[in-house]
C-alpha cells in the first residue's frame, strides 16, 4: 500500500485555523486573567513602582559592589518602598495615640454632660439663631440620650467597626503581595526589561518598544508630579498652620503633603484644620486658612501638577488634566498613573496617524 502525503491545507482552512487560535490565546489569556482578578491591584501597584524606581535600580546595578547582586538589589529597593509606605502611617498612628487619652476623656465627659454651644455660634453672621437651638436640642444634653445620637447605637457601630476591619486587612494583603511581586520583579532585573521590549516589537514592530517607553516615562513623571507638588502643598500649607497657631503644625503638614500627592485630597486637611479654628472661635484665622489652603490646590492641582507632568512626556496640558481626574475616576487611586500612559498613547497614535 502506498502512503500519500497529506494535502497542504488550503487557505480558507488556514484563515479558520489562525482564528481559531487566536481566540483559543484570548479565551486562555482571559481566564488567567480572570483567575487572578484578586491580585491584579497588587501588580498594578509593582508595576508602578517598578516603572519610577528603573533608573534607580539601573545607577544601582553599574556599581562595582552591586554587579550581579539582583537579589541584594531586589531586597534593598522593595524594602525602600515598605518602609517610605509604612512610616509615615507608624509616625501617624503613634501621635494619634498620645492625643488618644484627652479624647477618649472629652467623649466620656460628652457622653455623660454633652458639648456647650461654643462661643464662635453667637458671633456667625448668619444663622446663629438656628445654629443655636439645633445646637441645644442635639448636643448640650448627654449625648447617650441626644436624637443626633441614636441612629449610633452599638449595632452600627459594630457593623462600622467589622467594614474598616475587612477593608484594612485587604488593603494590607494587598500591600504585602505587591512587595513579593515588587521584589520578583526586581529580581529578574534586565531579563524581563529586555524580554517585555522583544514582545513590544514581535506584536507591534519598531514602534511598539518606542510606546512601551512612553508609557513607562508617562507613568514616571505622573509620579514625580504627584510628589514634587504633594511635598509643595504640604510645606505651604504647614506655614499657613503655624501663622493661625494650629496645634502639631508639622503633623499636618506632614498628613497634609501625603493628601496632596492625590489629586484634590488636600482639602480634607486643611479644612478640619480651619473647622478646628472656627470651633476655637478664630473665625479669621479660619477664614484665612480655607481661603489660602483652596488658592494653593487650585494653582498645584491644574497649573503646576499638569505641566510638570506634559513637559515630561509632552503632553498637553487638558490631555494631562483629564488623564489624571479620568484616571482617578475610572479606576480608582492606581488610575491617576494609568490615565496619563493611556494618554500618552493616544497622543502617539494620533501624531502616527497624522503623519
Amino acid at each position: 500500500m502506498i502512503h500519500r502525503p497529506p494535502a497542504p491545507n488550503s487557505a480558507n482552512e488556514q484563515k479558520i485555523q489562525r482564528a481559531a487560535s487566536a481566540v483559543l490565546y484570548a479565551t486562555l489569556v482571559l481566564l488567567a486573567l480572570w483567575i487572578v482578578r484578586e491580585f491584579l491591584p497588587a501588580v498594578a501597584w509593582a508595576s508602578v513602582f517598578a516603572i519610577v524606581l528603573w533608573p534607580t535600580y539601573q545607577a544601582i546595578e553599574h556599581r562595582a559592589w552591586f554587579k550581579g547582586r539582583m537579589t541584594l538589589i531586589a531586597t534593598l529597593l522593595t524594602a525602600a518602598i515598605g518602609l517610605l509606605v509604612l512610616l509615615p502611617i507608624a509616625i501617624t498612628a503613634i501621635q494619634a495615640g498620645g492625643e488618644a487619652h484627652e479624647l477618649y476623656l472629652w467623649l466620656r465627659d460628652a457622653q455623660e454632660n454633652g458639648v456647650p454651644v461654643p462661643d464662635f455660634v453667637s458671633h456667625l453672621p448668619v444663622g446663629n439663631r438656628q445654629v443655636s437651638d439645633w445646637w441645644q436640642a442635639n448636643l448640650t444634653q448627654p449625648l447617650k440620650a441626644s436624637p443626633a445620637m441614636k441612629s449610633l447605637h452599638g449595632d452600627t457601630i459594630a457593623s462600622f467597626g467589622r467594614h474598616f476591619g475587612a477593608r484594612a486587612a485587604h488593603a494590607t494583603m494587598t500591600f504585602g503581595f505587591m512587595l513579593v511581586t515588587l521584589f520578583v520583579m526586581f529580581r529578574a532585573g534586565p531579563r524581563l526589561s529586555a524580554t517585555m521590549m522583544r514582545g513590544a516589537r514581535r506584536a507591534f514592530g519598531p514602534d511598539g518598544a518606542q510606546l512601551l517607553q512612553r508609557m513607562a516615562a508617562a507613568v514616571r513623571a505622573t509620579v514625580t508630579g504627584l510628589v514634587v507638588v504633594g511635598l509643595g502643598e504640604g510645606v505651604l500649607l504647614g506655614a499657613a498652620y503655624i501663622a493661625t497657631g494650629v496645634p502639631h503644625a508639622a503633623l499636618l503638614a506632614t498628613v497634609t503633603a501625603i493628601a496632596a500627592m492625590l489629586p484634590f485630597c488636600a482639602p480634607i486637611v486643611f479644612c478640619g484644620a480651619a473647622l478646628w479654628l472656627v470651633i476655637q472661635g478664630s473665625l479669621i484665622a479660619a477664614a484665612a486658612l480655607a481661603v489660602w489652603g483652596f488658592v494653593v490646590v487650585f494653582v498645584a492641582e491644574h497649573f503646576v501638577r499638569p505641566v510638570l507632568i506634559g513637559n515630561s512626556t509632552r503632553l498637553p496640558f487638558l490631555l494631562v488634566l483629564f488623564g489624571i481626574l479620568g484616571g482617578a475616576t475610572t479606576f480608582g487611586l492606581i488610575g491617576i498613573f494609568i490615565g496619563p500612559a493611556l494618554m500618552t498613547v493616544l497622543m502617539v497614535l494620533w501624531v502616527n496617524w497624522a503623519e
